[in-house]
């Protein structure tokens, strides 16, 4: 077995957030993974923005979902992003969101070796503190 891959260190990432944003982050914060579906046609979304993709309409419900995805694709990283940061493994990971059909959250899958990251695999979320309080999703294999 090899290095673990890690999350990006809490203490290097910041967000903003708007009126578009608050309410995926509030949901992390309390450790919940949500998504902005449309009112109006039902259609879910990721990146959250302020009009539905489909329909256009400005108006959303922010079910939490179950928390659960699948790996549609990834990378693994081996040097760190940051100069004054000792080299670990990372993998930037897309995941489909079970529960909110053709959405797909960009994040990182974390404790697990790089060579048994497979497209596919079935994986689980889990949230890791960064600045200013707030939290960042992060997945984990079930």
């Amino acid at each position: 077995m090899g290095n673990l891959a890690k999350a990006i260190p809490g203490d290097y990432v910041r967000i903003s957030v708007d009126t578009a944003t608050e309410p995926f982050w509030e949901a992390a914060r309390e450790n919940r993974l949500s998504a902005p579906q449309c009112t109006e046609c039902g259609t879910f979304h990721m990146p959250p923005r302020p009009y539905c993709p489909q329909c256009q309409r400005k108006s959303f419900d922010w079910p939490t979902l179950p928390g659960t995805g699948t790996v549609y694709s990834f990378a693994v990283c081996h040097k760190s992003p940051f100069q004054d940061v000792e080299d670990f493994d990372y993998i930037p990971v897309v995941v489909d969101v079970d529960g909110a059909p053709g959405c797909r959250l960009v994040s990182n899958l974390v404790d697990i070796d790089p060579a048994e990251v497979e497209i596919g695999m079935k994986v689980i979320v889990d949230f890791n503190p960064i600045q200013d309080g707030w939290k960042v999703p992060v997945f984990r294999a079930v």
